[in-house]
């Protein structure tokens, strides 16, 4: 059925509970994996005008490397293999990347983390998995951080 499972990833707790539902999904279905991670290249200077740091553009994609570098051996501990995408924004939000790449590959299914903010949190920092979930073509599995 989910042959081809899209996956965000950025290093945190509900984010690597996704993954390990998706490594299950796959598993179960025979999938696909494709990891994802989102280097977003905007930094605001001191008087809140953007700026682009060469070395802290650098720094952030490095970083990103590392990070589905990690998430990948992950999925290979669990004997199964994937791709990874680096992405690259400059100011966008996460959540275009992710659907955009999902009818790009084209995905099945996407599987994502989310933390489960509500309230004041939820508004302050907005949801990337909720965007997705709104406008997202193909069906999401959203798995929470829980405890």
């Amino acid at each position: 059925m989910f042959k081809r499972i899209l996956v965000p990833v950025d290093g945190s707790a509900a984010s690597m509970k996704g993954l390990d539902m998706a490594i299950e999904l796959a598993k179960s279905h025979g999938s696909q994996l494709r990891l994802i991670h989102v280097v977003n290249e905007l930094v605001l200077g001191v008087e809140g005008t953007p700026t682009y740091s060469t070395d802290l553009i650098q720094s952030l994609r490095e970083g990103g490397k590392a990070l589905l570098k990690d998430a990948e051996a992950h999925v290979r501990e669990r004997a199964l293999e994937s791709q990874t995408v680096l992405l690259e924004s400059i100011g966008g939000r996460a959540a275009n990347l992710i659907i955009d790449q999902a009818r790009q590959w084209p995905a099945d299914l996407i599987v994502m983390g989310t933390h489960g903010r509500r309230g004041l949190g939820r508004l302050a920092l907005g949801s990337d998995a909720e965007m997705v979930l709104r406008s997202t073509p193909v069906p999401i599995l959203l798995v929470r951080e829980g405890e």
